[in-house]
């Protein structure tokens, strides 16, 4: 019953948070257990030392983070929505906490870290505008070491073309069961 009682109280949390900024949240429902999965099922975790969850939100996806990451492995979460920040600083004390994934770079330096073995990403780009989604993108592969993943869910495949500019698309998955339907592309950094 507390199982229960915890998924609805985060499915009312999730949609309040929309209904006061849709543009910044994406969806009205947070990822399912199936999309989690698939997000951090492509990493190997036994040689990930950092990462960052960009648009973490109430921590579905976070939570398999925690399960799968190592003991040593640091991790970063940024979350712009300041109710579901401070949750996620609740929830995962032992994780850092930003405001914006725009500042990557800048939050990196903080944590003295030079650059991130992986990223995942809950952001709704497409809500975005164009300079919005560039200067992300930017930062995403600026912050990535030279084989750096970057995972990044999506309801279309709209930023397809633009990842393609500067990931090797390793594989792109369709998963249905999750509200709504969503894209997976596990994408590596391009070599210069």
């Amino acid at each position: 019953m507390t199982r229960l009682m915890d998924w609805l109280h985060e499915q009312a949390v999730f949609l309040s948070r929309f209904l006061i900024s849709p543009g910044q949240i994406g969806s009205v429902a947070p990822s399912s257990r199936e999309l989690a999965e698939t997000m951090v099922k492509p990493v190997a975790w036994e040689h990930i030392k950092t990462i960052a969850e960009l648009g973490a939100g109430t921590g579905a996806i976070t939570r398999h983070i925690q399960s799968a990451a190592g003991v040593d492995t640091r991790v970063l979460l940024f979350e712009k929505d300041p109710y579901l920040r401070r949750k996620l600083k609740e929830r995962y004390p032992h994780y850092s906490c930003y405001t914006d994934g725009s500042h990557l770079r800048l939050f990196l330096k903080q944590e003295g870290l030079e650059s991130l073995d992986c990223i995942i990403s809950g952001l709704p780009f497409f809500n975005f505008p164009q300079y919005v989604r560039d200067r992300i993108i930017t930062e995403i592969v600026a912050a990535l070491n030279k084989d750096g993943l970057f995972i990044a869910f999506q309801y279309s495949q709209q930023m397809k073309k633009q990842l393609m500019e500067h990931f090797d698309i390793i594989n792109i998955h369709f998963v249905p069961k999750n509200f709504p339907p969503a894209f997976v592309y596990v994408c590596r950094k391009k070599q210069i």
